[in-house]
This record gives C-alpha cells, structure tokens and sequence, in this order.
C-alpha cells in the first residue's frame, strides 16, 4: 500500500471512531450551555463556541473533544509550536528543517494560530509572509507550473551551507481617496522585487503573489460544511442578476487523486485540512510527508538536492494527524458586544449595503469525518468559501486551478475583531497591504464594488457602526 493510501486508510479509521461516538457527544454538546446562553448568532461556532477574550483566544480546542482527542490536540500544539532543527538531530522526530525554507515552525507563520504581516520596516524578518511564484501554464491537475529555477514559493532562508534564494524587498505605493463627507483616506498597495538572486534570474514571465498566514480558528467546522450548501450558494453565471457570481475553485486532492471542491487557502486552493497542512510543511519549512515525499528543491538547486534528511517521511503520517486534528479543532471564540447598540445597528448596514451576500453568515455542519462534536453545528462564519472577482485593484494576476488572477476566496470573519489582541497588529487582506478594517473595505472592487461604494457614502456615525460590528466578530 502506498504512503497516501496507508494514510487514507488511517483517516477511514478515526471516521468510524467518530461515528460511534456521534450520537452520545451530540447529546452532550447540547447540554454545554445553560439558559444564560445568549442569542444563537453570538454562538459564532455553534455549540463548540468559547468565551475568551484572552491573548490565547484563538488556541483554545473546542468543547467536546473526545479524551484521547484532548490528548491528540496538545501533541499536534506541540508540534505546530515548537522549532524544527537540521537534521541529523537527537531529537529525530522534529529534524529535516529546510533545506530551503521560510520559517522554522508553523507557529511563526501563524503566531498564538492567528494573522501573519509583512515586514514593518526595511531589513525586518518576515513574520507569516511570504510570495508565491508560477507560470500561466498548466499541469495536467490544471495547477500552474512554478518558476523553474525557485519553484512554487521564494525561500529567502537556507540551512548554513546552501545558499537561500536570494532577498525579497517590499515597497509600497498610496492611493489617495476620500468619503462622500470628504474624510480622506490613503491605502497602500505592496511592490515586491528579489535582489541578490543565487540560483540566476527568474523566468521572464514569472507571476508573483504576496500572502499572509491566515487565522486558523474553525478550520474543522468549516470542513464540515457539506458540499451541497456550497455549490447551492454559488452563481457562477449571476442568474439573478444581483452583480454577485461565487463559484467554488476545483483543486487536486492528492490523497484521493481526483479533482474535488477547494475550501482552504487564499484563492481556495487546498481541498482540505490534511493537504493544507502537508503543503505548509513542504512549502514553509521543508519537511517531507507521505503526501509530498521529495525535498522542496528546484532541478538547479544541486546543494539543496545533495542535503542530508531528517528520513523518509520526515514526519510521520502520525503525528501529521495529530497535527491535522489540532488545526481542525481549533475553537472559536464568541461575538463580543453583541447587545451593544451600535453593533446591532452596524450588523444591520452589513447587510443593507450587501456585504452578506458573499460574507453569509450561517451554516450548518454535516458529519464531520472524525470529530464527533463539530458535526451538526450551526455555524455564523461569514464566508461562502467561493470565489469572488475582486477587481483589479487586488488582482495578483496569477491563476490558482480555476481561480483567477482576480480572484479570491471570501475569508471567514470570525475572529476578525480579536487579531488585534492577539497578534498586536491590524493588517488584513491576502497580503497584509490594509492596515485596518476600513482600509480592507476600501480595497473591495469587482463584485463588491456595490457595497465598497455604499460604505464610501455613509456617514461617519454609520461607517463607525459597521466598524463595530466587524470588530465584535
């Protein structure tokens, strides 16, 4: 049996463990809050919603959590927090660091598992930012080639004797604009160049994509959604004529070999939980896995090739799941301020100004595959998790399967108004370029050109109010 079969074969068997245990846990999550419990839609995550407000409010797992998955979860934190080192290392079961990398643990994409951002100021070290790189042309799974010298991501770190990438350096331009109340505003938008380029130049028409890590709360809900309710809410020919044309991105499952529905990543390139995470591994910081076996190295990068690994996979198809269940287990943390007034009244101009309609608040889970208390929950995380044509001002040109180069996927807003306290910053959109909510909201185009518009014409009070809203989520 192949590597992926044997792991797909591990997944089946946690399946039928969290089946068994379905109907007993449902009973229990149901019991999980009393009459105090206020009005459903501040239960962000249904009932495996907590109530932290605490810089550790996105590292929570979710209530209901079988023991052995309480156990599970603290072993894949363990995993996800810690560095991995060069290999051979005594400590064999986190070495295989690299040869080329971006960070040396997960954790450093997605600090306390919320929002990476681009560097500050000039000589600062990434933190969760990177760049993407390809060609428009196809392989035959419709993914786009990677540059050939630097792959599918620029790698500015290396292990001591091989030589990085090369230096990425990011510059801004402004745009100036103002309200219908002549409030002015300034965005920013990323340039990003490579000096210093150790492998030879870039192909000529190399496509670039900057991104953020992304928070990781819900993940496992949100895998959860059956795929019916995905493609019910998409319209990819706008057949009610409303400006809005979600369309779900079909990606390659590598476990199942087969092209399936994209829920993860900026542009919904991942197909699930699992592959997101081994992608992360072999892109990020260069470790191996069963489902992708070879070393993250270019055909010209002979020093990268020639480096001693940390085995064969470098890590297990065990503590890979144990990993993938953390991330899938992640809770998420209430609505704040929910009865606040102005909250109330900013939900409702959310709505007005059609925000709702790519930004859809609820769902229902189906079975999810292997962990009881996620199935069957109502669920408000604002996403239709389809693509959405967002015009050309965020535009990276670079198609991703079947999304385009203006194309992304609309990200969850839960959490959205709890980054600040738990990564110190407020820099949002794929790329970090919107330094708070109403710069993110100004970048919009494409189908939410409509609802950027209408939020340029209120009025200070109102643009406060839905400011509000997003901030309780």
């Amino acid at each position: 049996m192949s590597r992926p079969a044997a792991l797909a074969a591990k997944i089946l068997f946690s399946t039928c463990l969290g089946l068994a245990a379905l109907s007993a846990l449902l009973l229990l999550s149901s019991k999980s809050y009393s009459q105090s419990t206020p009005r459903r839609s501040a239960l962000l995550g249904g009932q495996t919603t907590i109530f932290n407000t605490t810089r550790n409010a996105f590292a929570q797992p979710a209530p209901g959590l079988e023991r052995m998955q309480e156990l599970f979860f603290f072993v894949g934190n363990s995993f996800f927090n810690q560095n991995w080192v060069t290999a051979p290392a005594s400590t064999t079961a986190r070495d295989g660091l690299g040869p080329l990398f971006n960070a040396r643990s997960c954790a450093s994409c997605h600090f306390k598992d919320g929002r990476g951002r681009p560097p500050e100021f000039d000589g600062e070290a990434p933190t969760g930012f990177l760049v993407r790189l390809g060609l428009r042309d196809r392989d035959l799974t419709w993914a786009s080639l990677p540059e050939p010298k630097y792959g599918g991501q620029f790698q500015d770190t290396a292990l001591e004797e091989i030589a990085d990438e090369g230096d990425l350096i990011l510059r801004y331009e402004y745009v100036h604009g103002e309200f219908a109340d002549g409030t002015r505003y300034e965005l920013r938008k990323p340039r990003i160049r490579f000096e210093n380029l150790a492998y030879g130049e870039m192909h000529p028409e190399v496509l670039t994509s900057a991104r953020v890590g992304s928070q990781l709360i819900g993940l496992g809900l949100l895998e959860a959604i059956p795929e019916a309710r995905l493609t019910a809410l998409a319209d990819p020919n706008d057949a009610d004529k409303n400006g809005i044309s979600g369309r779900p991105n079909y990606v390659w499952d590598k476990i199942s070999n087969r092209q399936v529905i994209g829920r993860f990543g900026w542009k919904a390139n991942q197909p699930s939980i699992l592959q997101q995470a081994a992608t992360a591994f072999h892109g990020d910081l260069g470790i191996t896995t069963s489902i992708f076996p070879q070393q993250n190295c270019s055909p010209v990068q002979d020093a990268c090739q020639a480096a001693i690994h940390g085995g064969e996979p470098e890590i297990t198809d065990d503590d890979l799941l144990k990993v993938v269940l953390y991330l899938s287990s992640l809770a998420v943390p209430a609505q704040r301020d929910f009865e606040d007034e102005s909250v109330q009244r900013g939900e409702r101009i959310f709505n007005d100004i059609g925000c709702a309609s790519c930004h859809v608040d609820t769902h229902e889970t189906g079975i999810h595959p292997f962990i009881a208390a996620l199935s069957r929950q109502t669920i408000h995380p604002f996403t239709d998790l389809l693509l959405h044509d967002m015009g050309e001002g965020l535009a990276d040109n670079r198609d991703d399967f079947q999304a385009t180069g203006s194309e992304w996927r609309t990200p969850p807003l839960w959490g959205i108004g709890m980054i600040e306290v738990v990564n110190r910053h407020t820099y949002y959109l794929h790329d970090g370029r919107a330094r708070n909510l109403t710069e993110a909201i100004l970048w919009h185009g494409g189908e939410a050109e409509y609802s950027r518009d209408a939020f340029k014409e209120l009025p200070a009070e109102e643009r406060q109010a839905l400011i509000a809203f997003l901030q309780s989520l």
